[in-house]
């Protein structure tokens, strides 16, 4: 069943009346025709079941036929800082993100990165991160959809994560800075994690190809970044974010 999402005000009594772009997809696009059903959420945990009923030239009406709660989300906030990767990577990287329950994605721009992002291409670029992130949204099954927030230097990001209650960095040199008191940095990173309450917020930092500059890891400490081992391993730009979510989704998941 297609899967669309509306703002709360398109929500009535008995129909949901759906506007925008996601007319021109169901009638020229998909082709449907009235009497089909769909599936329609409002981006704040509801989910309705819908019978179509109307397609006009700038709006479609479906029928409520059910209602109910959506429970997709997971217990914590998870946002993750993702350095800008080279080509088309951001795109894989946001798509799996919303899958695995980010809610939401900033993109950072810190020293190795290769890419460099004007005013205008930063605005393309974030107009189809978003289109990527509402895709993952429908596909997923999430009762929200995502945001991809525009690109911050480092020194921004870590202001921004001052907001947050944990943030995390995983960092291919942890062991040179975890396994005190005897344990090993793996150890110490379980214990960590394990450690995050539901209802927390969690920032998330990833590097860049050439990862970040032993500046930016100490600069990130001093802002309370901790640096965590994801194995002994050298990951991806595009798999190291989605190896902690995974993690993180499989400890949080109700």
């Amino acid at each position: 069943m297609y899967h669309f999402f509306v703002e709360p005000y398109q929500v009535g009594e008995k129909e949901i009346k759906i506007l925008g772009s996601d007319v021109n997809h169901i009638k020229n696009v998909l082709r449907m025709r009235t009497g089909e059903q769909i599936a329609v959420s409002d981006g704040f945990g509801h989910a309705y079941g819908c019978r179509i009923t109307g397609l006009e030239e700038e709006r479609v009406t479906a029928e409520i036929i059910t209602r109910e709660e959506v429970h997709a989300e997971l217990p914590s906030r998870l946002i993750l800082f993702q350095c800008l990767p080279k080509g088309d990577k951001m795109e894989l990287i946001i798509q799996k993100a919303v899958e695995l329950g980010a809610a939401s994605v900033v993109p950072v721009a810190s020293r190795r990165c290769v890419v460099k992002l004007d005013a205008k291409k930063e605005e393309n670029k974030r107009r189809r991160w978003n289109a990527v992130a509402e895709s993952a949204a429908k596909q997923s099954g999430r009762g929200m959809i995502p945001q991809v927030a525009p690109t911050v230097d480092f020194a921004e990001a870590l202001l921004q994560a001052k907001e947050l209650d944990v943030c995390l960095m995983p960092y291919e040199c942890a062991d040179e800075l975890l396994g005190e008191d005897g344990m090993t940095a793996m150890e110490q990173t379980r214990a960590l994690l394990k450690q995050i309450k539901k209802g927390q917020s969690v920032g998330i930092f990833i590097g860049p190809e050439g990862g970040f500059e032993k500046a930016e890891v100490q600069a990130a400490m001093e802002a309370g970044v901790k640096p965590i081992s994801l194995g002994k391993r050298i990951l991806r730009t595009e798999t190291a974010g989605l190896c902690i979510l995974s993690v993180l989704m499989f400890y949080m998941e109700e």
